[in-house]
């Protein structure tokens, strides 16, 4: 495209005059001056624009772009700028059937509404049959997320420490073992890794559940690899990995090679802890309801279901965007395989992937989850209002990621009562939602309580259309 701007000699004079007059008059005729070139570049741009052809016109950037999304052309030139493995942070943008579809009936005169100050029961207790189930005051939970390979120790901590505030579980993730968020958690679920770290009877025994991971919506069932150089001192301490090691988590337990495997690795994680909730973490797919078979059989107390908009620190685009199941549909199909099968009152459900709202978790309940990890949005709550400090030439997670740019200044405390309002904002609208359904316990929510505004939702989760008259 050839720009040039011809601006003749008599032109520039009159500019000058006017640059001259500027000085005097000050503000305003500094204003003047820049608006009067600012318009002749403007007109010529335009001129451009509307008539060069598509050889030479900007705008066919503009136009390729936009049909190939600006997203797969940055993440084009990521690819080709060097040959490795891409991780893009924080799960897909891409756009599935989602929660979004659903809206929820309205308690008027079929059914009253709860008066307003009657109070609302939004506990949930997780691992019914276990031995030592545990109760949550709200039905949310802190989703895996690891120190090290993802969060900083003082980001782990502050939702350690806020999730207590809150009355809530918060999950280990699948990094190193910390004794200081063991020690600010009120509620710790360990997660069983797939690699060689942690997992000692006396880390298993001081938490108050285990969730052995298997898979999760970002990475699907694929393992991944650290390379040693990229291990700094302090993390290969944490790990307990000698210095020249890789750290390596397998697509497969190594204890479950087989389904066959699985039960005997559950008995021997319940003997360990003496009955704590022993549960599992796998992404939604194709053969969900076998999956569910082999795990429920075998004797879990709770699954952690990753719908396909779960995010992670990093992980290939190809897995986010094109593998499995979309979490309401995950939700949906896990929650009435539980409760065709007889497990409803043994397994407990819990819902995870985009839930990032109070109406999320409560239409993840209506479709049948019991409880709901939050993960991405959490990291938002922690770090507010703290943003400003990495903003705006570093992205916000560089204040939480492990060694990240502002990660030093992340302030624990602020970040644990950030959380803590935030949740408990959220479990105050759930009561609101629950009190206008007519109802007082978050476990009275139910499927008859939705309606949908997308017919492929509405198809796919038995809900019917809001367009369509009820009948009685």
């Amino acid at each position: 495209m050839k720009i040039q701007l011809n601006i003749d000699k008599k032109k520039l004079k009159t500019l000058a005059m006017i640059g001259a007059g500027a000085a005097i008059v000050g503000t305003a005729g500094a204003n003047l001056i820049a608006r009067t070139i600012a318009n002749k570049v403007s007109d010529r741009f335009y001129n451009i624009l509307s008539k060069d052809l598509y050889d030479e016109n900007l705008w066919e950037l503009v136009s390729s772009t936009i049909r190939m999304t600006p997203q797969v052309a940055v993440e084009t030139n990521l690819r080709a700028n060097e040959p490795k493995l891409l991780e893009r942070p924080m799960g897909t943008p891409a756009k599935f059937p989602s929660l979004d579809s659903l809206k929820f009936d309205i308690a008027q005169f079929h059914t009253m509404p709860t008066d307003t100050l009657t109070e609302i029961d939004t506990q949930v207790t997780i691992g019914k049959m276990a031995v030592k189930p545990f109760t949550l005051k709200m039905p949310i939970l802190i989703a895996p997320m690891a120190y090290g390979v993802a969060l900083s120790k003082e980001v782990k901590i502050a939702l350690a420490r806020g999730s207590k505030m809150a009355g809530i579980a918060t999950n280990s993730g699948a990094g190193p073992f910390l004794s200081e968020e063991r020690k600010e958690a009120g509620i710790l679920i360990y997660q069983y890794n797939r690699g060689d770290w942690g997992k000692t009877p006396e880390i298993l025994r001081s938490c108050d559940a285990v969730e052995i991971q298997f898979g999760q919506g970002a990475y699907a069932g694929v393992g991944h690899i650290v390379k040693s150089e990229l291990i700094d001192r302090q993390l290969r301490k944490d790990f307990g990995i000698p210095k020249g090691r890789d750290i390596v988590a397998h697509s497969k337990q190594p204890e479950v090679q087989s389904p066959e495997d699985l039960p005997i690795l559950i008995e021997k994680l319940r003997n360990i802890t003496g009955g704590v909730p022993i549960g599992a973490k796998i992404g939604a797919g194709k053969y969900l309801e076998k999956d569910l078979e082999y795990l429920c059989s075998s004797g879990v107390d709770f699954i952690a279901i990753d719908g396909a908009e779960a995010a992670s620190k990093g992980s290939p685009p190809i897995l986010q965007d094109d593998f499995g199941v979309p979490t309401v549909f995950a939700i949906h199909r896990a929650a009435q395989w539980i409760k065709n099968n007889g497990y409803a009152d043994q397994v407990s459900l819990i819902a995870s992937g985009k839930i990032r709202t109070p109406g999320d978790i409560l239409k993840a309940r209506a479709l049948g989850a019991d409880a709901c990890y939050i993960g991405s949005i959490a990291l938002f709550a922690v770090s507010h209002p703290q943003l400003y400090k990495a903003l705006p030439f570093e992205p916000p997670t560089s204040l939480v990621w492990y060694k990240a740019h502002y990660s030093r200044d992340f302030d624990i405390q602020k970040g644990a009562e950030s959380l803590n309002n935030f949740l408990e904002a959220c479990n105050l609208e759930i009561a609101d939602g629950i009190r206008a359904l007519g109802k007082t316990s978050f476990s009275q929510v139910n499927r008859d309580d939705l309606i949908a505004i997308d017919e492929t939702v509405a198809k796919g989760c038995g809900i019917p259309m809001a367009y369509e008259p009820y009948v009685f």
